[in-house]
């Protein structure tokens, strides 16, 4: 078990911002990859990499120090400043062994996430691992690893309800707006092009929305995400003169004050007074709350849902003690799977030498003895000799596994 080692930069020990420096393009994360695979003492490698973390998980025999830590980010990066190989080293976290299987085990259940309960993660060890393995950078230890990563991550899933609960923004938004009954035609007016309106546009779209129309302050930004939603993209300052309609405004921008002021929002709606809903995920708020007076608004606002978000997250963390249990569970099953996968690897070559032994006792030791049988003692003596070698292969693997079973792995 002390082959199993992990170098992590996440959310618990680095600043987010930081971590994209840790991120490879897809161009040339296999050479990198590669290069760290070839670094003496690593047999196996992998690279797993998401928004909020980057980790290596590998399996080696030298204990991670200090020095050896140099090594490996030098061999990483080889375009970093040896001040840079030094930030990465003071800051990487690491763990070995039990510890490091129960580090991943956590990883894939969503347990170590930014969001406890995020289904997302375990979809991203799976890929991580496929691709890795098929860049050759992977054994058996780790496939052993992953295997039992990916089934403690279901039974987490499965067996709790910690992830029953959403605690995203986006997705309390998006089921606010479902429980209004919105058309999918309905037209969708998205002010601001930021990350928190990108996700939940494309949200919308994912969930059969259609008609939409962007504003941002950055007509170039505006544009690239309208281009995804097949949209029409203006300029913020068009917003007051736009007269189209709308049924939805989604609006998230970094403004101080209100960009939907009461006279913008008087000509948006042109007269109309059917009932509106604003989706406002901006903090401070967009909308000027002096229109909520005037209108009839169905206001889905930011502050109420990170209220639900929270209550959410409180909800699925009551649910941690079983995760952790299940984890648990788990660990001491790989244990057991780890030591009877020495047994096998071990015993790999029984088979072979019994079958050498088969073929050199009828072929020379006993072949003139065999050759004056009859061709019915030959078909006995075939019988016999074929259920000896069963034996001969399935008693002694049998037998080691009963007698190695209770020892701890040494791996």
């Amino acid at each position: 078990m002390n082959r199993i080692k992990i170098i992590a930069f996440t959310h618990k020990n680095i600043n987010l911002k930081e971590i994209g420096r840790f991120h490879l393009d897809e161009s040339v994360a296999e050479s990198h990859l590669h290069s760290l695979r070839s670094i003496p003492g690593v047999d196996e490698l992998m690279y797993l990499s998401t928004c909020n973390r980057v980790e290596f998980l590998f399996a080696c025999k030298d204990e991670i120090n200090e020095a050896w830590l140099t090594r490996f980010f030098t061999a990483f990066r080889p375009d970093w400043s040896t001040t840079e190989v030094a930030w990465a080293t003071s800051y990487a976290s690491v763990f070995e062994g039990d510890a490091a299987l129960r580090h991943i085990l956590h990883v894939a259940s969503s347990l170590d996430s930014l969001v406890v309960g995020e289904r997302e993660i375990i979809t991203q060890v799976r890929n991580a691992y496929e691709r890795c393995s098929k860049a050759g950078l992977t054994g058996d230890l780790l496939r052993l690893i992953v295997k039992k990563a990916i089934e403690t991550a279901k039974e987490v899933y499965t067996e709790t309800q910690i992830a029953d609960k959403p605690v995203s923004i986006v997705s309390l938004a998006y089921r606010r707006l479902r429980d209004l009954n919105v058309k999918l035609d309905a037209r969708i007016l998205i002010i601001g092009a930021g990350v928190t309106n990108n996700s939940m546009a494309k949200y919308l779209r994912k969930h059969g929305f259609t008609n939409f129309t962007v504003f941002n302050r950055t007509l170039v930004n505006a544009q690239a995400l309208a281009s995804e939603l097949n949209a029409a993209a203006y300029p913020l300052a068009e917003l007051e003169n736009y007269n189209k309609g709308f049924d939805v405004i989604l609006t998230c921008t970094g403004a101080a004050e209100p960009v939907i002021t009461k006279g913008i929002y008087e000509n948006l709606v042109n007269g109309d007074k059917n009932r509106k809903i604003v989706i406002d995920l901006a903090v401070p708020n967009d909308l000027d709350p002096e229109i909520l007076d005037n209108y009839d608004i169905n206001l889905i606002a930011v502050n109420n849902l990170q209220e639900v978000a929270r209550e959410n997250l409180q909800e699925r963390e009551k649910e941690l003690d079983a995760c952790i249990e299940i984890v648990a569970r788990n660990i001491d099953q790989f244990n057991t799977i780890l030591r009877e996968r020495k047994v096998e690897l071990a015993m790999s070559e029984v088979p072979k030498k019994v079958k050498e032994i088969r073929d050199t006792a009828i072929n020379s030791v006993f072949a003139k003895e065999i050759a004056g049988l009859d061709q019915g003692s030959k078909d006995v003596l075939e019988k016999v000799i074929a259920y000896m070698e069963k034996k001969y292969i399935s008693v002694p693997m049998k037998m080691a596994k009963e007698i190695l079973i209770d020892e701890p792995p040494k791996v």
